[in-house]
């Protein structure tokens, strides 16, 4: 079986529950050549817990771990010959955003087609997350309260 194929597999037997996240504000990657504009999204423990465990997955599977700190964002865009200077004025300008908390139902494995700045992206497999709970006793990360 293609290694692809078996992070599909072991990916599909992820049980988690959903989750939000938060907006918070704008940055960029690429330090002095900027190459990007993201929103950032707040750390929370589900989705690092998630990450983590996807990085596991991978790894029992033989690939090497990702050396790059996990950053979670969203890409707004790409950068292609933007100075430094324009970003940090955009930036300045509009790096305060903030948008109400998303919620998060699914996750999912992408592939990278080859080609100049990142992406295109095509989605392989979409993974469910198990429904949010809403009984009485439940904390919005799926642990039980003490009553």
């Amino acid at each position: 079986m293609h290694i692809a194929d078996d992070i599909a597999e072991a990916l599909g037997r992820v049980q988690r529950i959903g989750f939000t996240v938060s907006i918070d504000g704008l940055s960029s990657f690429g330090g002095r050549k900027p190459h990007a504009i993201v929103a950032r999204v707040r750390p929370s423990r589900p989705l690092n817990e998630m990450q983590a465990e996807q990085e596991r997955i991978i790894q029992r599977l033989g690939l090497p771990p990702d050396h790059r700190k996990f950053t979670p964002h969203v890409t707004l865009a790409r950068l292609r010959g933007a100075s430094s200077r324009d970003v940090a004025d955009y930036l300045t300008a509009r790096g305060g955003f903030q948008c109400e908390p998303i919620p998060v139902s699914r996750f999912v494995l992408f592939s990278a087609r080859n080609s100049v700045g990142g992406g295109p992206y095509v989605v392989e497999e979409a993974y469910p997350l198990l429904p949010h709970p809403t009984t009485f006793g439940e904390n919005t990360d799926g642990r039980t309260l003490n009553r």
